[in-house]
């Protein structure tokens, strides 16, 4: 399996960064089959706290599905590229995509299966496939309406149309905006602050959110009870606890 299609740095403080490079000569497969294995090797790492997807150069994943495929193959990378996308939310790690350039397409679709998306103010957002007849393969059609709704996603995927960074900023696509030389040294100061906090709470936390965005309130407002008593056995809650009635940092372990 070609691994140069993605790169994975390590940082201090158990941050990994995943660089995803942009070329519409890469197979979509091939590419999704490559991002499977990294997020695997990620998701079992004890040194990874946290990690963050970037693109190399100007752009983000991209890559080509083909022109010549029959519908259930074109199904079947589908399922494959939707698989992928739930693993990447399901690590129990913070994951930011940072995104410098052009985020369109794939490369859309996996920022919005992250976390939350941090940006330059030369990026820019959206889903051209509309102009070679096509949608979102991955998910992007629902994860894009949870964000900014029904009616803004709608907009970008009939159109086809690309957004900039500050508009995505204003619709709630992305969560902060930094100048081009600033993106990645301020995600990597963001990450680093997040990993500093229990890694048991944010696992728990985000499993909560995830689960309880699309059912209804009363529902999952239990969900949050009993994971809030579920963070009462742990380890990292104890240890919070003693750090701050001490005066001192915490030294969380992920239990």
């Amino acid at each position: 399996m070609p691994e140069k299609l993605c790169k994975t740095d390590r940082e201090e403080n158990g941050i990994a960064i995943l660089t995803i490079p942009g070329s519409s000569a890469v197979s979509a497969r091939l590419l999704l089959e490559t991002l499977q294995r990294q997020i695997a090797i990620i998701a079992g790492s004890g040194d990874v706290k946290g990690f963050i997807l970037t693109g190399a150069r100007d752009e983000f994943c991209r890559c080509s599905t083909g022109t010549a495929f029959a519908p259930y193959e074109m199904s079947a990378l589908a399922g494959l590229g939707q698989q992928i996308m739930f693993s990447l939310e399901r690590t129990g790690k913070p994951c930011i995509a940072a995104i410098g350039g052009e985020c369109t397409g794939l490369g859309l679709e996996l920022a919005l299966a992250s976390d939350f998306i941090v940006a330059s103010r030369t990026a820019s957002f959206g889903f051209p496939d509309i102009a070679a007849g096509k949608i979102p393969f991955c998910g992007g059609t629902q994860r894009l309406a949870r964000l900014v709704g029904k009616s803004k996603a709608k907009e970008l995927i009939f159109s086809g149309e690309l957004i900039d960074a500050g508009e995505a900023l204003r619709i709630k696509l992305i969560n902060r905006l930094y100048h081009d030389d600033e993106l990645m040294p301020s995600a990597v100061r963001l990450m680093a602050h997040i990993c500093t906090r229990s890694p048991n709470a944010i696992r728990i936390g985000g499993e909560v959110v995830n689960a309880g965005y699309d059912i209804d309130l009363q529902t999952a407002c239990m969900l949050e009870r009993d994971a809030f008593a579920l963070c009462f056995s742990s380890f990292d809650q104890r240890e919070g606890m003693q750090a701050f009635l001490g005066k001192r940092q915490p030294q969380f372990k992920g239990e």
